[in-house]
């Protein structure tokens, strides 16, 4: 189960976090992968030279609005798109900028559509391609000091909703993965509050943050042909925090 090879990935945002455990899982799967950062090569060969040969370092800003190009120009067509990269500001509604703002909405939801504009048609063309974004449980329980976080994974989770349908007559599945709190380098510092851990975990029925781990195995099981009858979904993995 779960043989991915002969199929190339690339995955956004693999540096650290959820998208390196994806973009590891997709390796250990078979698949060539392609490792994503925004700035720094230096983290992309890290990642991808402990992985092995088939992981291929690749940097390109998202925020850049000529970032599905630059990739492209590196990767060539693929068959596995995970788009994980996002950014995040955490301040209070009425203090948030416009470029903070353009900055959330280009790399989180505007790349997302250029990167899938990009790549669907060879997918298309070849009958089989697999697309997962990464969203969040925000999409549901909006922080509310992350709100254009929030509304722009919802946003993208519209997207998915939209293009599962007109993808899948091609053989592509269209699917988001809403994460709840993982234990990633960015929630790092916020959970090392312990006062306001125990606030978080109160509100999770299971009781602990996840690992990025936690996210792979669900990643790989849409990017997969076991995955095939998975379309259009939200599957969220939060440890109950939705409910």
């Amino acid at each position: 189960m779960f043989d991915l090879t002969g199929k190339k990935a690339l995955v956004t945002g693999s540096t650290q976090g959820i998208g390196e455990a994806i973009a590891k899982a997709l390796y250990e799967a078979g698949a060539t992968v392609y490792i994503n950062g925004a700035t720094s090569l230096e983290k992309c060969k890290k990642v991808s030279d402990a992985l092995g040969e088939k992981a291929i370092p690749v940097v390109c800003n998202l925020t850049d609005i000529s970032c599905a190009e630059k990739l492209y120009e590196v990767t060539g067509d693929i068959d596995i798109l995970v788009l994980n990269a996002s950014i995040q500001y955490r301040k209070a509604w009425d203090e948030i900028t416009s470029e903070e703002y353009e900055t959330q909405m280009n790399t989180n939801f505007r790349s997302s559509l250029m990167l899938i504009q990009k790549y669907a048609p060879n997918m298309k063309k070849n009958g089989w391609g697999r697309i997962v974004t990464v969203g969040s449980v925000q999409q549901y329980k909006p922080h509310k000091d992350m709100l254009v976080y929030a509304a722009s994974k919802a946003a993208q989770m519209n997207m998915v909703t939209n293009l599962a349908k007109q993808l899948s007559p091609f053989g592509i599945t269209v699917n988001n993965l809403a994460p709840g709190v993982i234990a990633t380098p960015r929630n790092e510092a916020a959970l090392s509050d312990k006062e306001y851990a125990k606030q978080v975990y109160a509100g999770i029925p299971c009781g602990f943050a996840g690992e990025a781990e936690d996210c792979a195995g669900a990643a790989l099981l849409l990017c997969s042909e076991e995955g095939r009858y998975i379309n259009g979904i939200d599957l969220v993995v939060d440890g109950g925090m939705k409910l």
